[in-house]
């Protein structure tokens, strides 16, 4: 039988001092520095092509994959430098990533979930069936998917697949879960749904979501960092940000529709 693995409450922390990223010529993150407690959910919102995209690549060092791209400050996973960890795969388990749009692997949707743990070396089918039981379960996705578990996950529709995609990031039992856009294509029921999921999620580990949706960001967050031209205007309980006096008036505007 395999188990969650239950981690302490001081997993999932990130800290991040003076992040700055450059394209060239350009600038797309400048002096960022901000703290993601364990076990919260973490909005990140602000304008299009304001560096929310980045910031989240900069975590689990997708950036590298970006040709020219520069990385100057420090982000650490529960205390460790990510840029000195030599197994960059390790730290993308347990950094797990969803993107806007859903990245299905030409398997079935039994595969889609197990293929993360037979690498681990789970190879029993009952151990295999329970966890991928679980984490379509918690994507919200099981109910609608126990029957088909031998389709092709690319023929279930586009909510479906994008709550797969969750359920595969989840297969690798991270310890922070980074979800950016994730409901933008698809319909406002299915976005409740994994809502509520990312809900439960949180008392297992930490969830940082960047959304255009100001009151998604409401909803969810415990926290939520606000960040424009690729600077952080304000980071603060969402009592504060989302009240009639941040500590910036360039918040107030922004999560009120005055700009954006």
């Amino acid at each position: 039988m395999v188990a969650f693995t239950e981690r302490p409450r001081t997993a999932g922390s990130l800290s991040i001092e003076g992040l700055s990223v450059r394209y060239g010529q350009h600038t797309a993150l400048e002096d960022i520095s901000l703290d993601v407690r364990p076990a919260e959910i973490l909005a990140v919102i602000g304008p299009a092509n304001s560096g929310k995209t980045t910031l989240l690549k900069c975590i689990n060092r997708t950036i590298e994959f970006i040709p020219g791209a520069r990385v100057d400050g420090r982000i650490a996973l529960d205390g460790e430098d990510v840029s000195g960890i030599r197994n960059v795969f390790e730290l993308r388990r347990r950094v797990g990533m969803v993107f806007p749009l859903p990245v299905g692997l030409p398997l079935s949707v039994f595969d889609n979930v197990a293929y993360a743990p037979r690498l681990t070396g789970i190879t029993r089918r009952s151990d295999l069936e329970e966890m991928v039981e679980r984490c379509l379960r918690q994507a919200a996705l099981w109910d609608e998917v126990k029957d088909r578990l031998k389709t092709l996950g690319t023929k279930l529709s586009g909510g479906q697949q994008q709550r797969l995609t969750i359920a595969r990031a989840l297969s690798h039992e991270p310890e922070v879960l980074c979800l950016d856009e994730f409901s933008i294509a698809v319909d406002p029921v299915t976005t409740m749904r994994i809502e509520d999921a990312l809900l439960e999620l949180r008392e297992r580990m930490t969830i940082l979501l960047v959304t255009n949706l100001v009151q998604q960001a409401k909803r969810l967050a415990d926290r939520t960092a606000f960040i424009n031209k690729g600077r952080l205007v304000e980071i603060d309980t969402n009592d504060v940000i989302f009240s009639a006096s941040p500590a910036n008036q360039l918040t107030y505007d922004y999560v009120n529709g005055l700009f954006g």
